[in-house]
């Protein structure tokens, strides 16, 4: 039969494993240090490996491939045959710790003036963010990680000014947020997008979501990436 199953590009795959962990039906293991599809039957096409992805290796694609099998499934969930990804020597490249030198600042005593908050709605927090919010009417969009609000000090002035701020982080919030994404832009007449990420893997999965979003919603809106080092230096734009 014809159906949709994921297609893995081992030129892509960099080995983390944190497509194995994410498939709950167990169709996907490590091999050779690359992920490879166990069974055409073991996979439901749904997709929940693509998010956690960090290097954009694996894609839906639509072919003949035996059923699902549910029952298959089950019964090697039950067995306890599913296999997880084998941990890395340093973790998710991601989360690889390291100490950034800074110079000492003086004490924050007395407070420094407030340069105020450039931050137009609430919630910001992309998944509470309900689709149909009137202050996403023309507006340009900041789909922010996390992490960048951290790691970059001008964020407010620099690129939540005149914005509507998103934020997430595909690998804790563990969803893909395309479907969230498409129906905002189908709802509404969105100006532009710029995606604010981290120079870490894991943060592919927020620039694919928008990408997946824009192409699923039909509509053809600028939109820019830049892409934030640990140390809080914009690496590219």
């Amino acid at each position: 039969m014809k159906r949709k199953i994921v297609q893995i590009d081992e030129a892509k795959c960099n080995g983390c494993g944190l497509c194995v962990n994410a498939c709950h039906e167990g169709a996907l293991q490590m091999v050779d240090g690359k992920a490879k599809l166990v069974s055409d039957s073991y996979c439901d096409g749904l997709g929940d490996c693509l998010p956690a992805c960090p290097t954009g290796a694996i894609t839906i694609e639509e072919r003949e491939a035996a059923p699902f099998d549910e029952a298959a499934v089950k019964e090697r969930m039950e067995e306890g045959k599913v296999p997880a990804a084998p941990p890395l020597p340093c973790g998710c490249p991601g989360t690889q710790g390291r100490s950034l030198a800074k110079e000492n600042a003086p004490a924050p005593y007395p407070r420094q003036a407030n340069t105020g908050s450039e931050l137009r709605q609430w919630p910001c927090q992309l998944k509470l963010v309900p689709v149909n919010a009137p202050y996403l009417d023309n507006a340009h969009l900041l789909v922010a990680a996390d992490c960048t609000a951290y790691a970059y000090a001008g964020i407010h002035q620099d690129f939540m000014r005149n914005r509507i701020t998103l934020i997430g982080c595909p690998k804790l919030d563990a969803v893909d947020y395309t479907d969230k994404l498409t129906a905002i832009l189908e709802n509404h007449e969105i100006k532009s997008i710029t995606v604010l990420r981290m120079e870490v893997p894991c943060c592919s999965g927020i620039v694919n979501a928008v990408r997946n979003a824009l192409q699923k919603s039909g509509k053809i809106i600028p939109w820019q990436v830049v892409t934030i080092s640990p140390d809080g230096n914009i690496v590219e734009e």
